[in-house]
């Protein structure tokens, strides 16, 4: 798809969440290149392991602003809220991302009595 303008993008966007297939996006050629720029730009760190003080390569783009609330932001590095730029684009490694996103991680389970031992 030939990505012109924001508008254009959202309608394409909203198009492949509408029918549950963002997996169009995130093969086509326009989300590889940026996601090249990204990797390129942070050397292909993980920005969230090098925060804690430690190195792991990133094989993920983050999406800060999720793609299903903002559509017209999927190719855009960084967005402004109040004023200031703020990374939208950012790299992680896949546990970073899986963290983020709250997957796999085991839930609370309720004890089968209120006793407590």
């Amino acid at each position: 798809m030939n990505i012109n303008n924001i508008e254009e993008v959202r309608k394409w966007i909203q198009s492949l969440i509408d029918v549950n297939n963002l997996h169009e996006f995130y093969t086509s050629s326009s989300w590889l290149k940026v996601r090249a720029e990204v990797l390129e730009d942070y050397k292909s760190e993980c920005q969230h392991c090098k925060q804690r003080g430690f190195y792991k390569r990133a094989d993920t783009v983050h999406h800060v602003q999720y793609v299903k609330k903002h559509p017209e932001l999927v190719l855009n590095k960084t967005f402004e809220y109040e004023g200031k730029e703020h990374k939208n684009l950012i790299p992680l490694c896949h546990a970073c991302h899986e963290h983020v996103h709250d997957y796999r991680r085991k839930k609370k389970e309720k004890p089968l009595t209120e006793e407590r031992w």
